[in-house]
């Protein structure tokens, strides 16, 4: 039975998320009847101590990266940045080749910090015009701007300033840069196999005699008339990568300055405030980064930015703030979940699977699977199992930084099923419908899954980090 109510909560929340509700409204529902059908009396204590307690610590750290990154996005899309980065690479890489084009400018926004939910609506009209263009059918579109935005250079390479890769720092105490050459090997895996994969469906469409198709909804307005802003291309990139180069150098300046703790000490504290600093490195890091990328933007197009910022801001503070909340709302759930005995059977049967590695690659996966969501799982799995992890990880000589590693890129495998909010989010932008277009979306996910096998394998065989 206690199995029972476990798998139920979390099936509830998978299906209200999937028929649109807000997860903010229903995660605490979903817990605390889990916990109503254990203890009755314990829903009143549980919800306050343990549920928002939990939702809250998540909001403490991580709200102000999920802001500074929708700013930073805005602020990249209100300058005219984003649309002179995606006419470069399209005369760098080829009008021709608008599968690739639209999956380089993708990574370039996202790894250089823009939200992926910013990016699906700044690089929508330019792939719907290459695409037509090219008479490549539109349902291709959100498989592409999937590989580009929700895959390797969301997780899985190195530094990358997306939440997904920040999560695991708090836990294991290492930085966004961990694993390195694993992080590299797994994006590559991604980024080849899924442009072979996108080509070949390209390919197969085009002996067939499809092309792009007619009567597709949320149609963009033609933009290869529309001249992009006369700025330099080094100088939109020059955001990305002052927000790349400045997070490295930080993560790396933090430490040596203020060293395992600081204790800080005002006029009216009655008690100095002591900090650990490795566990928060990390987050320091990527929100100085994000808000140097904000002022090189402002340096070079203040006068534009600022005619749109009022409207603008507060459309991304909007954005950040439900992004945020729902993550946050998953991570008091998950914190909730963790402490039923349904929840013990399952962990103690996953403990079961004696790789430390493989074991936490299935259970990240299969917690970002159920609650269609990268971030959410993966908090519920490292809040709920990270210690065993982490003793596992030690007993077999594994670096920390290939915890972090596996678990980043495991969160972003089959988180994307078809409730997945970007999901949804991406499908709604383009005007298809998962009938139409989810199959490739799918498929994307299959090989980053994989490509976490990949990983391990990789680090087993050759022991390289």
């Amino acid at each position: 039975m206690s199995i029972i109510i476990t798998i139920g909560a979390l099936l509830f929340l998978m299906l209200v998320a999937y028929r649109g509700y807000s997860v903010i409204l229903f995660a605490p529902v979903a817990a605390m009847a889990a916990v109503l059908l254990t203890d009755p009396s314990a829903v009143p204590p549980v919800f306050t101590g343990l549920f928002m307690e939990k939702m809250m610590g998540f909001v403490k750290l991580y709200l102000p990266v999920f802001l500074l990154g929708a700013v930073f996005g805005k602020v990249i899309e209100l300058s005219g940045f984003s649309r002179v980065i995606v006419a470069s690479v399209i005369r760098l890489v080829g009008a021709q080749r608008a599968i690739a084009s639209i999956v380089c400018v993708c990574a370039l926004l996202t790894y250089g910090g823009v939200s992926l939910f910013v990016v699906v609506f700044a690089v929508y009209p330019f792939a719907a015009e290459m695409f037509r263009q090219g008479s490549i059918p539109k349902r291709l579109i959100p498989g592409t701007i999937a590989l580009g935005a929700f895959t390797f250079t969301m997780d899985a390479l190195p530094g990358t300033p997306q939440i997904q890769n920040i999560i695991p720092t708090s836990f294991f105490k290492t930085t966004t840069w961990a694993a390195p050459w694993l992080g590299l090997i797994g994006g590559l895996f991604i980024l080849i196999v899924g442009l072979t994969y996108l080509e070949w469906r390209r390919r197969s469409a085009a002996a067939a005699g499809e092309g792009y198709g007619s009567g597709h909804s949320n149609e963009p307005e033609a933009v290869a008339s529309a001249a992009a802003p006369s700025i330099s291309p080094w100088i939109a990139l020059l955001p990305l990568v002052v927000v790349g180069v400045s997070n490295t150098v930080l993560t790396r300046l933090i430490p040596g300055f203020y060293g395992a703790t600081w204790t800080t000490s005002l006029p009216g504290m009655a008690v100095p405030l002591v900090t650990p600093v490795p566990g928060i490195t990390a987050i320091w890091a990527v929100e100085g980064a994000l808000l140097l990328g904000i002022i090189t933007v402002l340096v070079f197009s203040f006068s534009t930015v600022a005619k749109k910022f009022a409207e603008g801001s507060k459309a991304a503070v909007s954005g950040a703030l439900l992004a945020s909340l729902n993550t946050a709302a998953e991570y008091g759930f998950g914190a909730v979940i963790a402490t039923l005995p349904g929840f013990l059977v399952i962990r103690d049967a996953l403990k079961a699977i004696p790789n430390p590695l493989i074991n936490e690659a299935a259970t990240v996966t299969t917690l970002a699977g159920v609650t269609g969501s990268a971030s959410g799982g993966l908090s519920i799995a490292l809040a709920s199992m990270s210690d065993h992890f982490i003793a596992a990880a030690n007993a077999a000589g594994i670096p920390l930084e290939v915890l972090h590693r596996v678990a980043s890129m495991a969160s972003g495998g089959m988180d994307t099923l078809p409730h997945n909010g970007a999901v949804i989010t991406l499908l709604a932008v383009t005007g298809l419908t998962h009938r139409q277009a989810y199959k490739d979306i799918f498929a994307i996910t299959c090989i980053k899954t994989v490509a976490v096998g990949v990983v391990i394998g990789v680090y087993y065989t050759t022991g390289i980090v």
